[in-house]
């Protein structure tokens, strides 16, 4: 059993690496970068030159509990999520990021953060 979690960790990895090899974020143009729990999905935008977040966002923050109601579902929380950064970055004068999707494949609350901040006003 623990072979196959080591295997599972070591290729998450990979792709994050893989990912990150391609995606660089600065001050004028961060790193949104997207990650997920069980329970939560977190943003952040990052600024890789000096290794700072910028601002961030996540389902169990102050900022987005109050948008939420008590019968969404997790997509649809990642969804606020995504708009709620995007008003952040917004006030910070953000308007242009790097999309970071970090080991995960672009479906589900993951691509839901990408089409929130799109709708909040952020291009990739």
């Amino acid at each position: 059993m623990a072979d196959k979690n080591i295997l599972k960790s070591k290729k998450a990895d990979r792709r994050r690496r893989r990912v990150r090899s391609k995606i660089k974020g600065s001050a004028a143009i961060p790193r949104l970068t997207v990650s997920k729990s069980a329970q939560n999905t977190f943003a952040q935008l990052i600024d890789d030159q000096k290794c700072s977040t910028i601002v961030s966002a996540a389902t169990n923050a102050s900022a987005v509990k109050s948008k939420l109601k008590k019968d969404l579902s997790k997509v649809e929380a990642a969804k606020i999520v995504g708009e709620v950064i995007a008003k952040l970055a917004k006030e910070k004068g953000i308007e242009k990021v790097v999309f970071d999707r970090n080991k995960y494949i672009y479906h589900g609350r993951i691509k839901a953060v990408a089409e929130g901040a799109r709708g909040g006003g952020l291009k990739f």
